[in-house]
């Protein structure tokens, strides 16, 4: 739910925490690669909208029976400080994502986590570096986004309180996905994250910024078919398998606007991200 530096992050929890559970919690951070929009002399690592460039031998992604998906992303794994980051990213070739954003039915079906059968409409290509591609035209009857160069950097991220991971180091006998009784869940603390940052933005790795409840339990529920309650352990454990790969927040300078100023999320378990299974990564999104 927070990003920023290190020292930032450690100062905003000592001022708000015992100094043993400031260092817990501090402990929790995790680096992401923060994307913004590119300006002037800034390294471009990746870019919203635009075509995608791909190898000849690969389709456009398509949900049968709805129709093509639309081009949301592309990031150069080569430009990304993958050193610094904490999941195993590819050292080169690049990452296409797409979705299935309503352009060709007004938004009538929609791409869900717990709908086994939408999950064809949201997809993740990587095409690897020493592929020959070229650029592919948008098919008929969907418009490609403006093209927005994206610049890198490496920042801490912090998950909320009641995310299956802090919940575990301060209250792991807590309802899953709720407020517990400890100072990480009091009013106080949580209004100053808030104003530290409450801005999802585009990212690589790291905590995801979840709009509503942690994307890691909604990813959990569908893969167990929304058969356990939040109280069965397997839901927590389940949950843990999975980490952000990328999150694309609304973007007003390409022109992306996810439900009501949302975001899209796409998650992998950290084995299928070892062996480049990325059409293993699942999807969700979220909005306010």
């Amino acid at each position: 739910m927070t990003h920023g530096s290190w020292d930032a992050l450690r100062c905003l929890a000592l001022q708000h925490l015992s100094t043993g559970d400031a260092e817990k919690w501090i402990g929790l951070l995790r680096p992401g690669v923060r994307l913004e929009v590119a300006i002037g002399s800034d390294d471009v690592a990746g870019r919203l909208g635009g075509l995608p460039a791909l190898p000849a031998a690969s389709k456009w992604p398509v949900w049968e029976g709805h129709g093509p998906l639309s081009f949301v992303a592309s990031i150069d794994c080569a430009r990304l400080p993958t050193a610094a980051s904490d999941i195993d990213l590819p050292e080169a070739g690049t990452l296409l994502f797409f979705y299935f954003d309503g352009q060709l039915d007004d938004g009538d079906a929609l791409v869900l986590a717990e709908d086994r059968d939408s999950w064809a409409g949201a997809r993740v290509l990587y095409v690897a570096a020493d592929e020959r591609v070229a650029e592919r035209g948008t098919p008929a009857g969907l418009k490609p986004y403006p093209l927005v160069p994206l610049t890198a950097r490496v920042e801490m991220t912090a998950a909320e309180p009641w995310h299956p991971s802090v919940r575990s180091a301060f209250a792991p006998g807590a309802p899953l996905g709720n407020r517990y009784d400890h100072p990480v869940c009091s009013q106080e603390f949580l209004d100053a994250l808030w104003e530290f940052d409450d801005e999802v933005g585009h990212q690589i790795g790291g905590h995801a910024h979840s709009v509503q409840n942690p994307v890691e339990i909604e990813i959990a529920e569908a893969i167990l078919e929304g058969e356990v309650s939040w109280e069965d352990p397997r839901l927590s454990e389940e949950a843990g398998n999975w980490v952000l790969l990328a999150q694309f927040d609304s973007e007003d300078a390409a022109d992306m606007m996810w439900g009501d100023a949302g975001a899209l999320y796409w998650l992998i378990c950290p084995e299928d991200l070892a062996e480049r299974r990325f059409e293993r990564a699942m999807f969700t999104w979220q909005c306010s």
